[in-house]
């Protein structure tokens, strides 16, 4: 069976390993380095990395590894601001748990 993994920045260290698919951290330094290990893996069957660590790779380069790669290869976009995201989540709890739209004010 193939593998799913993550490659992520270290501040995500903790985020997909809790859920048993694989995750490599990286900086966008060593990014290139890190994702073609990982596509070299033949195991490897879906690659899912951060956009934040595409800084580090040439977007001509990146394109290429995609196209000549046999497996999935996507980009996580970066996490959005925290307070936002949690205003939403709190939003889509109280909506499935009322069933309706409830407007919070601060």
């Amino acid at each position: 069976m193939k593998k799913i993994v993550f490659i992520t920045p270290p501040g995500a260290r903790h985020g997909f390993s809790i859920t048993g698919v694989i995750q490599y951290t990286s900086v966008p330094e060593e990014a290139e380095a890190t994702l073609l290990r990982v596509l070299a893996d033949p195991d490897s069957g879906v690659v899912a990395i951060d956009e934040r660590l595409l800084a580090g790779i040439e977007e001509k380069r990146f394109r290429e590894m995609g196209r000549r790669w046999f497996g999935i290869l996507i980009v996580l976009p970066a996490p959005e601001e925290l307070v936002e995201a949690g205003e939403d989540y709190a939003m889509r709890i109280i909506r499935q748990a009322i069933g309706y739209h409830v407007r919070l004010q601060p």
